[in-house]
């Protein structure tokens, strides 16, 4: 199934190179080791995840509804302004961050600040409606880097000390 998504995002304009080199930003700094192909690899493990793919094709499906102009009023409006206050699609986001713990988490909140990359793209003003899609990406990457972070061989390991 994870093909299927990625022939969803990359319709709508993302490939797993946009979203591994954003991984590779944030996760750089920690690992001097970090290739894009890691990175690669550890966006499609989140992506293998099914309620990861779940999460994606609902955003996307609203997204295009949104440019078809097939969603009710007032949502119709909201999306086509992407209300500052709506909110909705980060939290759907959240569901992507929180797959490997809180790392992703803070890694969202500062993917969707910045901005960089593709995610800055899908969040410019035009033809396309990406209201959902912008913090999807931004989800799928903080994942992928928490993934990347959680797997670190040079991670220093804490054990509980013996009972007294």
């Amino acid at each position: 199934m994870t093909s299927g998504i990625e022939n969803w995002l990359q319709k709508r304009g993302v490939s797993v190179d946009d979203i591994a080199e954003i991984v590779y930003t944030l996760q750089r700094p920690y690992n001097a080791d970090l290739t894009i192909a890691e990175c690669e690899e550890s966006v499609r493990a989140v992506l293998e995840k099914r309620e990861v793919q779940y999460v994606l094709y609902t955003g996307i499906a609203l997204d295009e509804l949104a440019e078809r102009r097939l969603l009710p009023e007032p949502l119709q409006a909201i999306m086509e302004t992407d209300e500052s206050l709506y909110g909705v699609d980060e939290t759907l986001a959240l569901g992507i961050t929180n797959v490997y713990g809180m790392i992703g988490l803070t890694s969202f909140g500062y993917l969707d600040k910045v901005k960089p990359g593709i995610i800055r793209q899908l969040n410019l003003k035009g033809e396309k409606i990406h209201v959902f899609l912008d913090d999807l990406v931004a989800g799928l990457a903080a994942a992928a880097s928490a993934r990347i972070a959680h797997q670190d061989p040079k991670a220093i390991r804490y054990h509980l000390p013996d009972s007294p």
